[in-house]
């Protein structure tokens, strides 16, 4: 079991990593998405360029690397104690997040939704910012 799962977009990359080190820093376990490039080559892609040539895979279905990413996100799920959601986050955040709730793992946003939806409201834990969560974490 990990302590954290950190679910949120790749191209805020340098925000998911922040969390994730100040977690570690204090001795959390933490999953961190951002571990695996889409280049295995190159593993420093800037976000921008990696989303990009993730996005540009045509049968993402067949694709065996979106399955094994896919795979690895599900296990880190289902082996966390509790799941981070970093705002900003895109759809496959959101339906993680929905998976997370169904597995009864507690959840924790961090950042400001862009409008108000009623399903924001499985999070038992809110922060506007890293910095505020991290202060709290023991």
């Amino acid at each position: 079991m990990t302590d954290y799962t950190v679910l949120g977009k790749f191209r805020n990359k340098e925000n998911v990593e922040k969390l994730v080190f100040g977690l570690r820093r204090r001795g959390k376990s933490c999953y961190n998405f951002c571990d695996l490039s889409v280049d295995e080559n190159d593993p420093d892609i800037n976000p921008e360029k990696h989303m990009e040539k993730f996005e540009a895979v045509e049968n993402f279905y067949e694709d065996k690397y979106y399955w094994k990413i896919f795979k690895r996100d599900l296990r880190a799920l289902k082996n966390a104690e509790k799941v981070i959601v970093l705002l900003p986050a895109g759809n496959a955040v959101h339906i993680e997040a929905g998976i997370a709730y169904g597995l009864g793992k507690p959840l924790i946003l961090i950042g400001e939704p862009e409008k108000p939806e009623t399903l924001y409201l499985i999070f038992q834990e809110r922060y506007r910012t890293i910095e505020e969560f991290l202060k709290t974490v023991k």
